[in-house]
């Protein structure tokens, strides 16, 4: 500062106007060079990239969503589609402003809030390449539509179990044919009901007469009275084929205190709403002794005019009023497909010959992902074990009481001072008799909001109610409505 002080003030002020120039004249070229680096970045059109028609496979916690499908309004909790396609949207494999019918998406099978999922698979048309078609130098090379076999050059995997939570870890992706559905194309679906038998003053559960009892559900039968009816979806037959029904046990207790767990494993074709959670309902009835097996036959009884009927044997044209088991222990194990329709890759094979270990970042980051989960929820499941024994040294409960108590599924238990038989419970009202109230209720405010508003109230993927038969459709058909 000493060589300033003996300036005038002139001198001073000419000083400070030569920094100011020479500050602005920095600014200036400051200001230019951002805006040639923005006009040099290239602006990102997904439409410039190829695509393909991909299948997903994944699996999902249910408890921390509110079911698989997708919902318009807002929902307490995130559905598992919506954060998928948050994600496909955030990695650019997807245009956000298309949509779910945008690209074409379609899922195998609807769960509900709280329901699992450890091979879930989805459909859609997503991006398949990093580089712009225009950009490969062949002019003749289209975006690969209508082919099957080809390898991108994004690592779906990888990229997607990056963004997702850990509650949904992406397994598995195949390239199908571009009219694949996975809702159409599937061919069966495989759910599993874990359980325990829970201890005194609670009924054991006799897993024997359970299995028989289920044995009897298998085949082709009117599962009115094992689901929930829904006016909406207009559904004029509730026939379904269920392949096999077993019951079995999952585990084998090494640990005192630890339970056994059984399992009861059903493929079907197709499902109603809630249907095997209604059956599960039935089957724990069974096994406390609150119902004989034949109640399963009564309940698939739903005509009087039934040749294969014995005389004696109840007919159930509606439902016996009864609640359903608990979401918590279900899960949709496996969707199947026709081989030549689903052959599952990952990022580092091909789907041909046996899997090799890899270092792969993108197989380590899946499993040890999930081994975390597994070894968090293996922790607090053992010291919720710990605190069970240490109350057991203070207290031990009678064998039996004066309270009915009936099993629901994961550790729920209904009190109640005396136990009605289903069959001599009120009935609930007939499918045609849901639908036609519908039809002159609810349903006209549909089809007065569809008039108005002449578009479909629903996408094809984008179910507003839970898929019971993928062949189905709304009809309305009453004389108001025509």
């Amino acid at each position: 500062m000493s060589e300033y002080q003996d300036w005038t003030r002139e001198q001073l002020l000419d000083r400070i106007a030569v920094l100011e120039s020479k500050q602005a004249d920095s600014k200036e070229i400051r200001k230019k060079f951002q805006m040639k680096k923005k006009k040099e970045e290239k602006t990102f059109n997904i439409g410039d990239y190829a695509h393909h028609k991909i299948a997903l496979k994944f699996c999902y916690n249910g408890w921390e969503y509110n079911g698989l499908a997708f919902q318009s309004e807002v929902t307490p909790l995130p559905t598992v589609e919506g954060v998928i396609f948050d994600a496909l949207c955030k990695a650019r494999l997807i245009d956000r402003e298309a949509g779910f019918e945008g690209c074409d998406w379609a899922r195998c099978g609807r769960t509900d809030h709280g329901v699992s999922s450890a091979g879930q698979v989805i459909s859609l048309r997503m991006r398949s390449s990093n580089r712009p078609i225009r950009s490969r130098g062949s002019p003749t090379e289209d975006d690969g539509s209508t082919g099957t076999e080809f390898y991108p050059d994004i690592r779906y995997i990888q990229v997607l179990n990056q963004i997702l939570p850990p509650s949904i870890r992406m397994l598995a992706w195949c390239p199908v044919k571009p009219d694949f559905s996975a809702r159409f194309n599937c061919r069966s679906r495989h759910y599993k009901y874990f359980f325990e038998s829970l201890p005194p003053p609670a009924a054991p559960l006799d897993i024997l007469r359970m299995q028989e009892a289920a044995s009897r559900l298998v085949g082709e039968h009117d599962f009115r009275n094992f689901c929930k009816l829904d006016g909406a979806k207009q559904i004029q037959s509730h026939c379904r084929r269920v392949k096999s029904a077993t019951i079995s046990q999952a585990n084998h207790p090494t640990r005192e205190g630890e339970q056994p767990l059984y399992v009861l494993d059903l493929v079907g074709s197709a499902f109603l709403w809630h249907q095997v959670r209604h059956m599960m309902a039935i089957l724990f009835l069974v096994g406390q002794g609150l119902e004989k097996v034949d109640i399963i036959d009564a309940l698939l009884n739903v005509a009087h005019n039934n040749p294969n009927a014995p005389p004696e044997l109840a007919v159930c044209e509606g439902r016996p009023i009864y609640e359903m088991s608990a979401a918590l222990p279900l899960m949709l194990w496996a969707c199947g497909f026709d081989d030549e329709d689903i052959r599952w890759r990952t990022d580092d094979h091909d789907g041909n010959g046996p899997i090799i270990p890899t270092s792969a970042v993108s197989t380590i980051h899946l499993l040890e992902s999930m081994h975390i989960s597994l070894a968090s929820m293996s922790i607090k499941a053992y010291i919720q074990q710990q605190f069970l024994l240490e109350a057991q040294k203070h207290h031990q409960p009678t064998a039996s009481d004066n309270i009915v108590r009936v099993q629901s599924g994961g550790g729920m238990i209904r009190h109640m001072n005396q136990y009605t038989p289903l069959l001599k419970r009120k009935r609930g009202p007939t499918p045609d008799e849901v639908n036609e109230t519908w039809r002159n209720g609810r349903g006209l405010v549909y089809l007065a909001k569809r008039l108005q508003n002449k578009t479909p109230g629903s996408s094809p993927g984008i179910a507003a109610t839970p898929e019971e038969n993928p062949n189905e459709s709304i009809v309305l058909n009453s004389p108001k409505l025509a």
